[in-house]
C-alpha cells in the first residue's frame, strides 16, 4: 500500500475514475450508489488501483449530472447518505484506496442556498457570490455564448440584472473576486479533508478567474493567484492529491499548476492530445482521423517539458470523453489487442495514470436513438445542428463518435440482465455487448484486458524507471509506430506500439535483442513484423557493480 501521508505519494499511484450513476446499483432504482461502490472495492483492489476519483455525488438537481451542486456538504439521496460516504472512505482505506472528490468550484446550482439568497435582493450578502451585470430584459450585457449552447446570461427580474453562466442557465458562475465566497469554499474543502478524503479533482478550475466584460472565460489574470491561495488555505494542510481540469492549459501554464513546490496543484488535466482528432478550428463534433505523428510529438513535448518541472496526468478517457478503444483503437476485430496497446502506450509514460471505469475491460461506444440520450450537451448539439441545416445522419454520426453518454453507460459486470448493474430499469441503456464484454468474464482470464491493466499497475510499482525515468521519442516520423525509451539510473524501458490493423516491419535495435519483455499483448514470435495493434515493453536493467 502507498503511504498517503508521504508528500508526493501520488506520483506512484494509479487512479480509477468512477461515474457513480453508472457503476453499481444496490437498490433497484436504476442509478448507481455509494453502497454499490463499496461492494466493488475488492474488484478495484485486485486491479491494483490506489485512488478512486468519484464524479460528483453532492446534493444536486441533476441538470448536468451532478455538476450543478446545491449543497457541497450533503450527499445526493440518489447515491445514499453522508454515512455511506464515510463508510466508503473507511472501507477504501482498509484496502489502501483513497477517495478523491470531484469538486465544482466554478459554479453552483441555481438551487444552492447562496444563489436563492443572491437573487432575492442586491443587498443580500450572497448577491456578490455570483457574477451579475445590469441590463434590460431585451439586451444582453454582451454576446458571449454558453458552452452548452445559447447565451451566457440569464435575466432575473427580482433584481433587474443578468447573471453569468458558462454552462447551463441552472449553473450560475461563482464570483471568485469576493473573498467571503472564497472563504466559504475553503472551509467546505477543509471539512471534507477532516472526513478523510485523499484529495480533489477540480472541475473546469481554469475558469474561476473569468472576466466576462472582457470576454475572458479561462486563464484569467488572477487564476494562479487564486490557486495559490486555495492551495495554501486547504490542500497544503494535508498530503492531498489534487488535479485540475484545465482545457486551456498549455505546457508553460501546466508548470505553474503542477510546480514541484506544491504551491498550486499536484497535476493538471490538459487536453492537447485529446483535441488532435477534430478538424482544425472546429469543435469536437467535427471529426477527423487521428494524426499519429502529431500525437507522438505532442505527448513527447509534454513528457520532456514537465520532466523535473511538473507532473503529467496520463489519461485517454473520462466521463466527458468517448470510449478510447472506439475512438483511437478498433472496437471490432482487434478490440482486445488495441485496448491493450493503448494502455501500454499510456502507462509506460511518466505521470499518474487514470483508468476510467470499464476502460480496463475494453468497453466500447454505444449507438442509441436520439430519444435515449441523456446528456444535455448532446441533446443541445442535435437540435442546434438540425436548425443549422446539417443532415441528420451527419449529426448522429458525430454523436455516436463523441457523445459523453458513450462513457456514461452502465458498468458491465457480468452477462446477467443489465450486465449486473441493476435489478431495476437502468437510467440509461446498458450497451448490448455486455454479454461478451464484462468483468466476470475477464477477472480470472490471464489474457484479458483486465489482467493486462492489472499487470501494468503492478509494473509501475515494481520499477522506478516508470516513475522517474526521462523520455526519448524514437521513430518520430513513422506513420504507424509509437516507440519511446525511458531511462533512470541506467535502467531502461523500450515501449513499442503498432498503431492500426496493419502488420508493420520494424527491426528491434541490436542493444535490445536480449532485453526482458515485461509485458506484451501477443505471444512472442521471431522476425521483424509487428502484428496489428501489437505492443510490448522491454526492460534493459542497469548493470550493478
Amino acid at each position: 500500500m502507498l503511504d498517503k501521508n508521504r508528500p508526493g505519494w501520488w506520483r506512484n499511484a494509479t487512479i480509477y475514475q468512477i461515474y457513480p450513476k453508472s457503476f453499481q446499483d444496490t437498490t433497484g432504482s436504476g442509478t448507481g450508489d455509494l453502497k454499490g461502490i463499496i461492494s466493488r472495492l475488492d474488484y478495484l483492489q485486485k486491479l491494483g488501483i490506489d485512488v478512486i476519483w468519484l464524479s460528483p455525488v453532492f446534493a444536486s438537481p441533476q441538470v448536468d449530472n451532478g455538476y450543478d451542486v446545491s449543497d457541497y456538504r450533503a450527499i445526493d439521496p440518489m447515491y445514499g447518505s453522508l454515512e455511506d460516504m464515510r463508510e466508503l472512505i473507511a472501507e477504501g482505506k482498509k484496502r489502501g484506496i483513497g477517495i478523491v472528490l470531484d469538486m465544482v468550484l466554478n459554479h453552483s446550482s441555481d438551487q444552492h442556498r447562496w444563489f436563492l439568497e443572491a437573487k432575492s435582493s442586491r443587498d443580500n450578502p450572497c448577491h456578490d457570490y455570483y457574477v451579475w451585470r445590469d441590463g434590460t430584459p431585451d439586451q444582453y450585457p454582451n454576446d458571449m455564448k454558453a458552452a452548452f449552447g445559447g447565451p451566457a446570461w440569464t435575466w432575473v427580474p427580482e433584481v433587474g440584472q443578468y447573471y453569468f453562466h458558462q454552462f447551463a442557465p441552472q449553473q450560475p458562475d461563482l464570483n471568485w473576486e469576493n473573498p467571503a465566497l472564497r472563504r466559504e469554499l475553503y472551509d467546505m474543502i477543509l471539512w471534507w479533508m477532516e472526513q478523510g478524503v485523499a484529495g480533489f479533482r477540480l472541475d473546469v478550475i481554469d475558469q474561476i478567474a473569468k472576466e466576462p466584460d472582457r470576454g475572458i472565460t479561462n486563464n484569467g489574470p488572477r487564476l494562479h493567484e487564486y490557486l495559490r491561495e486555495l492551495s495554501a488555505e486547504t490542500f497544503q494542510k494535508g498530503c492531498m492529491v489534487t488535479v485540475g481540469e484545465a482545457w486551456g492549459a498549455d505546457l508553460e501554464r501546466a508548470k505553474l499548476y503542477s510546480a514541484p513546490d506544491g504551491s498550486e496543484l499536484s497535476m493538471v488535466f490538459q487536453f492537447e492530445h485529446i483535441l488532435l482528432d477534430q478538424q482544425p478550428g472546429k469543435t469536437k463534433w467535427d471529426l477527423a482521423p487521428l494524426p499519429l505523428v502529431q500525437l507522438k510529438k505532442t505527448m513527447a513535448r509534454w513528457q520532456t517539458g514537465l520532466h523535473n518541472q511538473g507532473w503529467n496526468s496520463l489519461f485517454m478517457s473520462s466521463h466527458d470523453l468517448p470510449r478510447i478503444v472506439s475512438r483511437w483503437g478498433d472496437d471490432g476485430k482487434y478490440r482486445e489487442e488495441s485496448a491493450k496497446m493503448l494502455a501500454t502506450m499510456l502507462h509506460g509514460m511518466q505521470g499518474t495514470p487514470y483508468i476510467y471505469q470499464g476502460e480496463e475491460l475494453g468497453m466500447t461506444n454505444i449507438r442509441l436513438p436520439i430519444t435515449e440520450y441523456r446528456d444535455l450537451e448532446t441533446l443541445n448539439l442535435y437540435q442546434e445542428r438540425l436548425e443549422q441545416g446539417y443532415p441528420e445522419e451527419d449529426v448522429l454520426a458525430s454523436i455516436y463518435a463523441r457523445s459523453r453518454d458513450n462513457a456514461r453507460t452502465p458498468m458491465q459486470w457480468d452477462d446477467s440482465p443489465n450486465g449486473g448493474f441493476t435489478a431495476g430499469e437502468p437510467w440509461i441503456q446498458v450497451n448490448s455487448n455486455y454479454r461478451e464484454i464484462n468483468a466476470a468474464a475477464q477477472i480470472e482470464d490471464e489474457n484479458s484486458v483486465f489482467s493486462y491493466y492489472r499487470r501494468l499497475t503492478a509494473l509501475r510499482k515494481e520499477y522506478p524507471v516508470f516513475i522517474e525515468g526521462d523520455f526519448t521519442l524514437l521513430e518520430p516520423e513513422h506513420p504507424n509506430l509509437f516507440v519511446y525509451r525511458r531511462e533512470y539510473q541506467g535502467e531502461q524501458l523500450l515501449v513499442v506500439c503498432n498503431f492500426g490493423d496493419q502488420q508493420t516491419e520494424w527491426e528491434l535495435p541490436a542493444e535490445w535483442k536480449d532485453a526482458e519483455v515485461l509485458i506484451a499483448n501477443y505471444p512472442p514470435q521471431d522476425g521483424n513484423l509487428l502484428r496489428p495493434w501489437e505492443a510490448k515493453i522491454l526492460l534493459c536493467p542497469a548493470v550493478r557493480s
